[in-house]
């Protein structure tokens, strides 16, 4: 936007160098360039501003596919001036010069302008093709058919504008439709989901039932082992107790083989003695019996001797005793 400063009969206007000013007076150019100052009578000039950096107008359009669905188009589209003396001749871009702001709405014609040709162009391309189709492929193939639609179009440069560049940021159904398109991949993503979950929970329930085995089978194990140990332990007490019995087996049958000896040795000499005592003469026996009586007299309280055992000790005696000579006579 330009700066004027009005002094009376005489003006200064300052402008940008992102714009291009053009003066005029009398019909004819006077001063034409961009980021200018100068002096100028009010009363005899006209002036005109043109902008030359990059404007950018949003993009909107609705239209219907081969199949008669409504499809949105959105987006924005970049545009600049290349002849602003073109431009001028051809779009009233005039201030007023005590304001400098533009006494119409240059603008917005040329934007109500680009905006018709899109439109056209995106119609004609929706309408070539199901929706379905215009989905998949996206909005790259409509961006570059609108480059090229506004290239071929000569109405732009016959007016000394250019299109910089066209972006699409979207395009959609409507959402009734866009719902419906969307339903058979939400299906097929939860049918996967669910998938996922069962195939979690499977994997799951195997890996519980492996644990369930592994625990099973250390339990059996350890049965088994537990069973074997208990075995062992048996066969071990069996084999102790076996040692042990033969241990005393065979202490036994020591101590058997040394009775039998001993005692052996005790009869074979109780057997000598009581030979060496029957070849004895029974005086002989007698004497024998009462030094044995003698020896244990401490011990025996009461002596019992009848009549009948003194008269057969007696008559042994006389027995055994030899018979005296007779006494012979003195001589005289």
């Amino acid at each position: 936007m330009a700066y004027i400063k009005n002094f009376g009969f005489a003006a200064q206007l300052r402008s940008d160098a992102s714009n291009h000013v053009i003066r005029y007076r009398n019909g004819r150019v006077r001063q034409s360039g961009r980021g200018l100052v100068f002096w100028f009578r009010p009363q005899t000039a006209s002036i005109a501003e043109l902008p030359m950096d990059d404007r950018e107008m949003a993009l909107f359009v609705k239209g219907r596919s081969q199949d008669f669905q409504a499809v949105a188009v959105q987006g924005t589209l970049t545009w600049h001036v290349d002849d602003p003396q073109l431009l001028a001749s051809r779009v009233d871009f005039s201030i007023g010069l005590l304001t400098g702001a533009y006494q119409s709405e240059p603008i917005q014609r040329i934007e109500t302008r680009l905006a018709g040709l899109v439109n056209q162009a995106a119609l004609q391309y929706l309408a070539q093709a199901p929706v379905r189709a215009l989905l998949d492929a996206g909005p790259e193939p409509l961006r570059a058919a609108l480059e090229a639609a506004l290239a071929r179009d000569s109405a732009l440069g016959e007016i000394g504008i250019s299109v910089a560049a066209i972006r699409l940021t979207n395009l959609a159904p409507s959402s009734e439709l866009e719902r419906a398109l969307q339903t058979p991949t939400f299906e097929a993503l939860q049918q996967k989901a669910d998938e996922a979950v069962f195939e979690r929970r499977a994997l799951a329930v195997d890996k519980e039932r492996a644990i369930a085995e592994n625990e099973l089978a250390n339990k059996t194990e350890l049965a088994r082992r537990e069973k074997t140990l208990i075995a062992e332990e048996s066969e071990n007490a069996r084999n102790r107790a076996t040692g042990v019995a033969e241990a005393q087996q065979v202490e036994a049958a020591a101590e058997a083989e040394r009775i039998r000896t001993v005692e052996g040795a005790k009869a074979e000499a109780e057997q000598e003695r009581i030979a060496i005592y029957r070849d004895l003469p029974p005086s002989v026996l007698l004497g024998l019996a009462a030094r044995e009586l003698a020896g244990n007299i401490g011990t025996i309280e009461h002596v019992n001797v009848t009549p009948d055992l003194l008269a057969s000790i007696l008559g042994e005696f006389r027995r055994e005793a030899p018979a005296l000579p007779a006494p012979t006579a003195p001589a005289n």
